[in-house]
């Protein structure tokens, strides 16, 4: 009786969660394609303080939290630029930054507080386990931005081929350097977003009147990529020699191209390596239990039997 039982309540698990799944994703699929492609329309300046002023609004809490906590110049402007390369250049994110910090400390430490009488009647580990939960709540958030901009710099170095491309096309077709940056920006806005919102504020500082290799030196200090910042270096030395800016950009286009696919062969070859370690703890004591324990059984079941009659 409890098999069946079991049976019907994985089947109406299985049953709601199908029905979830196409009530949210699939029928809504279905009618996006029906409809076709949506149109893109470019956001109007309205559009931007709104959603400028709902941000600062639902931050203004922790921000004011945040400027309780006595930062120095210097860990102002190293947190200032490691939240620049994670994408945040809001002039209160240092702010919201330090203000998450601190949340997050008091409340893992007051987490562990209430938790501290569950683990144990050690009174060390009373005092030592809320400590260290308000000491992770203290690192959280530097771990978290730290995988950010990890997660950043790959997909825009991985976004950086595509846009060369684009760009030696443009070149070669008359458009100048900035009309080409300009023009893969607008193209690439859906495809590669976090590439292409860099280009635009490179865009707006040359409109703005400040010279083009100031602004392309600032594109690859504010994105923090290596390759991106070779990039702006030989854009930088085309525009003061006067050399061919397609082929230098087709060149380093294939560099990255060769690049990635040593990347992949070098992890392809270090898969062997790695596998070695979860085969000898995870998959060798299996195969050698299945292996292995027939015989041992029998040997616990006949064996030792004789060896006590000869005794």
């Amino acid at each position: 009786m409890p098999i069946y039982a079991i049976v019907a309540f994985f089947l109406l698990v299985m049953g709601a969660i199908g029905v979830f799944g196409y009530q949210r994703y699939a029928k809504p699929g279905q009618v996006y394609e029906q409809l076709g492609e949506p149109v893109i329309e470019a956001p109007t300046a309205g559009n931007q303080e709104d959603a400028e002023v709902r941000k600062a609004r639902e931050f203004k809490f922790i921000q004011k939290v945040g400027e309780l906590m006595p930062v120095s110049s210097d860990d102002s402007s190293v947190t200032r630029t490691m939240l620049t390369h994670a994408g945040y250049r809001s002039d209160n994110a240092v702010k919201i930054y330090y203000g998450i910090r601190l949340l997050a400390t008091v409340i893992f430490g007051l987490l562990g507080l209430l938790l501290r009488n569950s683990i144990g009647a050690n009174p060390s580990l009373h005092i030592v386990f809320p400590a260290a939960m308000a000491l992770g709540g203290w690192i959280g958030p530097n771990f978290m931005l730290e995988k950010r901009i990890k997660k950043r710099l790959t997909i825009l170095r991985l976004a950086l081929p595509d846009a060369l491309d684009l760009m030696v096309i443009a070149v070669e077709a008359g458009l100048g350097l900035d009309q080409a940056i300009q023009y893969v920006a607008t193209e690439l806005r859906n495809a590669h977003r976090e590439l292409t919102e860099e280009f635009m504020l490179t865009n707006l500082e040359i409109r703005a009147g400040k010279r083009r290799a100031d602004a392309l030196k600032n594109l690859g200090e504010r994105s923090g990529e290596p390759e991106l910042r070779k990039l702006t270096a030989i854009l930088i030395q085309n525009d003061r020699f006067g050399t061919s800016v397609a082929e230098s950009l087709r060149q380093h286009s294939d560099h990255l191209r060769v690049r990635r696919r040593q990347e992949a062969e070098e992890r392809a070859a270090k898969v062997g390596v790695k596998l070695v370690f979860p085969i000898f703890f995870f998959i060798l004591p299996a195969m050698m239990l299945v292996c292995a324990g027939p015989g041992v059984l029998g040997v616990v079941k006949y064996l030792l039997p004789l060896m006590r009659g000869f005794s």
